[in-house]
């Protein structure tokens, strides 16, 4: 992490504090503090700074294509797209629902993705913040240090990710930016090798994932203030659950609970979330602000994720999460567990359910023979809605009687969190930078905030109407020519 102490005034006599990058993230982005002469935050912000078009260069495209063509948004999350926007184009083809080998199949890689992308959050990016402390060294604070204290908690990471890659690698037919799901099904079924090797790695991976679930509740009973309060805020939840209110990351409708815990909405269907959400564009970042169209932006936003989702649903169908699950909820002692390091407990009981649940998809027989492919009545639209590691992912698409994708609309998980982050990084600004003299390890505390969110930046970043632009031309010396600047609106200022 780098951070930048301006001193030159702001236009409004603030000054201004930039981190950038946000480090250990999926993606670039920024946060900028705005300070009076007493170091009293004014302003917090999250900035995307990236771009990524995808949205629009889909159009046009053959739809068979796009399965294959979406998961380039990420590299750590690739499966998520994949399969969602093959359970859109399902709905085109008329291929609900697909056959039960396709489902297995879909399933399994699934669930290894989310396994995958946990623990890579959890151990890599997330524990040298939570084992050594936000404000230790800087040169400890990462993987290669926690290997070093703490050997044995890294290998179960690296081991476990590795388990989940190997799921991926033998659904999709690669780790990563694989192939395994076309519109309609599937191109390949596990053979019973395949099966078996991974059959004989899943009483380890059980146990390793109960030790991280025990770690993350270590954690919290260690400083419960800290775990309880840091980065807290009341928001609504939202999630896919199945319709008997079971945990379902693959398939499902539409819940959302308010910061109460009442539940606002339930049984929204996929193809009907558009009744339910709408985006909102704001001038200073690429990403979205999504919410709950009845409420309105200001109280109708949301967040998503393994803590939504562990909140949100009524039971977790795997015996051991159930277990864990129950525990969580009982550390909020009758309400919702609102604080955003919970995220990391939610993270790893979802963790020990993806093991639990590949375990009963390994002995489906449905996995090892059956039909590939199904097809129905033709369809000019579909939805397919997912669970991602990150959250609720929604992909949307329109096509031409060519075959053609005529319009994209993606939501993201970290779109939905959008918000959320936001409000994360303005409580810990405010309770533990205001009024202070800023240093690396108090600024680590933002960061730690949004990583508790596991952001992926890549996927998150669009953009309506026309692209805000900075252009500076620099003389040999380096001395500066000049700067334009271009809005969102397409109003081009000079400095």
């Amino acid at each position: 992490m780098t951070f930048a102490l301006e001193t030159a005034a702001h236009p409004e006599g603030l000054r201004r504090v930039a981190i950038d990058p946000v480090s250990r993230v999926e993606g670039h982005g920024k946060v900028t503090l705005l300070l009076d002469e007493h170091n009293r935050i004014q302003q917090a912000r999250l900035h995307i700074v990236e771009f990524r078009g995808f949205e629009k260069f889909i159009e046009g495209r053959p739809y068979w294509e796009v399965p294959v063509m979406v998961q380039r948004l990420c590299g750590i999350c690739p499966v998520s797209h994949h399969l969602a926007a093959a359970k859109a184009f399902d709905r085109v083809i008329g291929a609900t629902p697909v056959s039960a080998s396709a489902n297995a199949v879909r399933r399994l890689m699934h669930y290894g993705q989310l396994m995958q992308s946990h623990a890579l959050h959890f151990f890599h990016l997330s524990s040298p913040d939570l084992l050594f402390g936000f404000d230790s060294e800087v040169a400890q604070r990462n993987i290669v240090g926690v290997a070093q204290a703490h050997p044995d908690i890294a290998k179960k990471g690296i081991l476990l990710r590795k388990f989940g890659q190997e799921v991926i690698r033998i659904t999709a037919g690669k780790r990563v930016h694989g192939t395994g799901a076309v519109p309609g099904g599937i191109n390949k079924l596990v053979t019973q090798e395949e099966r078996d090797t991974l059959l004989r790695d899943l009483p380890q991976m059980l146990q390793w994932a109960q030790d991280a679930v025990d770690i993350a509740k270590a954690l919290h009973a260690q400083n419960p203030a800290l775990y309880n309060n840091f980065g807290s805020f009341q928001s609504n939840l939202m999630s896919l659950v199945r319709p008997d209110g079971a945990m379902d990351f693959y398939d499902g409708v539409l819940r959302v609970r308010d910061a109460t815990g009442k539940i606002l909405f339930d049984g929204v269907e996929d193809q009907r979330y558009l009744d339910l959400i709408e985006e909102e564009v704001r001038p200073w970042s690429y990403m979205k602000f999504p919410h709950l169209r009845s409420l309105g932006n200001a109280l109708g936003w949301y967040r998503v994720g393994p803590l939504a989702r562990v909140q949100n649903c009524d039971f977790i169908p795997s015996e051991r999460a159930e277990v864990e699950r129950q525990a969580f909820v009982a550390w909020g002692h009758g309400s919702l567990v609102h604080a955003s390091l919970a995220y990391h407990w939610a993270r790893m009981i979802e963790m020990l359910h993806c093991v639990e649940v590949i375990g009963e998809l390994l002995n489906d027989p449905a996995l090892l023979s059956g039909d590939l492919l199904t097809q129905g009545v033709r369809q000019r639209s579909g939805v397919g809605i997912i669970e991602a590691p990150r959250g609720t992912l929604i992909h949307d698409y329109d096509v031409g009687d060519d075959d053609l994708v005529t319009r994209c609309n993606l939501i993201v998980s970290t779109t939905h969190n959008n918000q959320a982050m936001n409000e994360a990084v303005r409580s810990v600004a405010r309770d533990y930078l205001d009024g202070h003299e800023l240093t690396e390890g108090l600024l680590n505390h933002i960061e730690v905030a949004i990583r508790a969110y596991d952001p992926c930046l890549s996927c998150a970043t669009h953009a309506l109407g026309q692209m805000p632009l900075e252009v500076t031309l620099l003389a040999a010396d380096g001395t500066q020519l000049d700067q334009v600047q271009k809005s969102s609106l397409g109003e081009i200022t000079r400095s």
